[in-house]
């Protein structure tokens, strides 16, 4: 396995809304468990109200059909609910892994 690109997604939740968009978080991880192409899946939690994904692939293939997949949709749905600002989400390549 080579792990060669990823996602690196920020996400600022609305006053109030932290913990629902923790357990949205949460909920994805079954979607992305069942992604063929996703080698990794992270949520994390930066501060009160800042939230991150970072997620990595082998190919660009798997990355294009993450970003067309049903996490980016549901995301797309609760976004104008939970989030303050529209995701800041950026292409990564991967230096160095361990």
């Amino acid at each position: 396995m080579t792990v060669r690109i990823g996602l690196l997604a920020r996400l600022e939740a609305k006053a109030g809304k932290a913990d629902e968009l923790a357990a949205f978080l949460e909920s994805g991880r079954a979607i992305a468990e069942a992604e063929e192409g996703t080698v990794t899946w992270y949520a994390f939690r930066i501060d009160e109200n800042t939230f991150g994904i970072f997620d990595t692939f082998e190919t660009e293939d798997a990355r294009q059909a993450h970003i067309n997949g049903e996490i980016p949709k549901a995301l797309a749905n609760v976004g104008p609910d939970l989030l303050a600002t529209d995701p800041d989400i950026r292409p990564v390549d991967i230096v160095a892994v361990l």
